[in-house]
């Protein structure tokens, strides 16, 4: 168990018109969990981790985050359906209830980090209506020392009241919840909602904006590791498609989970200090660092405790998105810095359920932007009987909800970055093969990871001698053999056995990809609309 930075210093919240409440101030996790148990439904597992009960809301709310337009945001931020205009006015007045609704409460308030590199720490207030939830961001964000704290002058606040319920008619929210950032004032303001991910999120879409804006730094919505020799690899993915399982390897160190920028001078550093896993059929073998995380400090969401105490991780009683949060150093293959140096692969990855892309293949620039704009994986429709049809699913950047600024914007420098870097940046997928799904099965574990293991050292390029073949209906180039992979398995025609029925399947998810990237077209450059698939065959 983590032990507390400061037990002697106490701050006032003022400045925020909260003159009469009890302010708890960086509270120790073994506190914060006791005082959870006590007093706010908090329960402990059979191994004495916290888990709590989210309430309403147990994943983020998408139509419900909105961002102040104002001189700072209105010309660069891309509104539309993601990114939601506020009213000044509007977020000033919902401002002052929020805090008058504190005032008078006890609150839980912590300082911390984001960005583990100096040259772009942020500096945080979170101010808690719960103490569950400021536990939650001392695992996620990055922990001051006590020499730290000294005059601590806080860049962005979080005020995060779960229990404040908004009047749409009055407030100008769609609903009685919401997380709003303000660029100008430096606010992250949530309430009506005790789902912590709108925390950690908040803060993400503050620097996806902050960062490439003012620092000409990429945001980068993955997980990264560095192998022996210094080398890094970054994992883009959607969830289910492997992005944590695959970059936690006992033979690299883990930089971080999810959240990285990768700057200037071509560092990757984490945004974060700790780790916000799903749990929900959580297997001890598969997945043994997730599993064994879960311990004191730690904090579960949404699970099902048995009478014995113990977590049932299967029961999706409550939510499908059950979660964990931990420290990154409840890990232990991790790099201590939380920053590595020299990117020289990128995966994107993807759960392709329609069985069509390949198992890895190579971009060029072009297509590496016209991918990760696309950020592609497909989800299967069901379990009812006869339900074999996948759905596709695009979130621009792999992270769509959380890319204050339009996509090609990432896009274009991602590009830039892999040409000034020389870095290879390989297509993954960890979805099906043989077939879509109901006709084929998913990818072998084993497999993947002898194909990303032999992108990263080489072999893969050696064996294939620089000659690869073209995939006639999206255009990548996919290698021909791979060290430990059948090479059957790489050709996702020849493992169906059925031509007509591959190129059908392929043909309608290539319109899939056409007709979704219609939206960017206007402001995508020749480079990276050349890099999707042909418009005609």
């Amino acid at each position: 168990m983590h032990s507390n930075t400061s037990k002697t210093q106490s701050i006032a919240l003022s400045e925020w018109g909260i003159k009469n409440s009890k302010i708890n101030y960086q509270l120790s996790p073994e506190v914060l969990q006791k005082i959870s148990v006590e007093s706010y439904s908090g329960k402990e597992t059979d191994n004495g981790t916290l888990a709590i009960d989210t309430g309403e809301f147990t994943g983020r709310s998408p139509m419900d985050r909105f961002i102040v337009k104002d001189k700072v945001t209105e010309d660069k931020v891309w509104w539309g359906a993601i990114n939601l205009p506020f009213e000044t006015d509007k977020f000033d007045a919902l401002l002052s209830k929020v805090t008058s609704y504190l005032d008078g409460k006890e609150l839980f308030v912590r300082d911390a980090f984001a960005c583990a590199h100096k040259g772009y720490r942020l500096k945080l207030r979170v101010i808690n209506e719960y103490p569950w939830s400021n536990m939650f961001a001392y695992n996620m964000f990055i922990r001051p020392t006590e020499d730290e704290l000294e005059g601590f002058d806080a860049e962005w606040t979080v005020i995060n009241a779960p229990g404040f319920m908004a009047v749409p008619d009055q407030d100008g929210t769609r609903q009685h919840n919401f997380a709003i950032l303000n660029f100008t004032r430096k606010i992250a303001l949530i309430g009506g909602t005790g789902y912590t991910g709108e925390i950690k999120k908040g803060i993400f879409s503050a620097l996806n904006f902050i960062l490439p804006v003012f620092k000409n730094t990429l945001p980068m919505h993955c997980s990264a590791n560095e192998g022996k020799d210094g080398n890094t690899a970054i994992f883009f993915g959607l969830s289910g498609t492997g992005k944590t399982t695959l970059s936690t390897d006992p033979n690299r160190s883990l930089i971080g989970d999810d959240e990285h920028g990768w700057t200037e001078d071509n560092e990757v550093f984490n945004f974060e200090g700790g780790c916000y896993a799903k749990v929900i059929n959580l297997d001890p073998d598969g997945e043994p660092e997730i599993y064994n995380a879960i311990k004191p400090g730690a904090v579960l969401e949404n699970v099902i405790l048995n009478d014995d105490k113990s977590v049932d991780f299967e029961d999706t009683t409550i939510t499908q998105n059950t979660r964990v949060s931990y420290p990154i150093d409840y890990i232990e293959n991790i790099k201590e810095s939380s920053i590595g140096k020299n990117p020289k692969n990128i995966f994107f990855l993807t759960a392709d359920a329609f069985g069509v892309l390949p198992p890895i293949s190579k971009l060029t620039p072009g297509q590496a932007a016209y991918h990760f704009i696309s950020g592609y994986t497909a989800k299967v429709a069901g379990t009812e009987t006869g339900v074999t049809e996948p759905v596709p699913s695009f979130s621009a950047c792999f992270g769509a909800p959380f890319m204050p600024l339009h996509p090609t914007t990432y896009a274009e420098m991602l590009s830039k970055k892999m040409k000034e870097s020389s870095v290879k940046v390989w297509l993954v997928n960890t979805g099906w093969t043989g077939g879509p799904y109901g006709v084929g099965s998913r990818m072998k574990l084993k497999y993947t990871r002898a194909m990303i293991t032999a992108a990263i050292d080489g072999s893969l390029e050696e064996a294939n001698k620089g000659v690869y073949r073209k995939h006639s209906m999206f255009g990548m180039a996919v290698p021909i053999t791979c060290p430990n992979v059948p090479p059957k398995v790489l050709s996702p025609r020849e493992s169906w056995n059925n031509d007509k029925g591959y190129y059908e399947t392929a043909e309608k998810l290539r319109q899939f990809f056409i007709n979704n990237f219609k939206k960017f077209e206007e402001q995508a450059s020749e480079e990276i609309l050349a890099g999707g698939p042909p418009r005609k065959l």
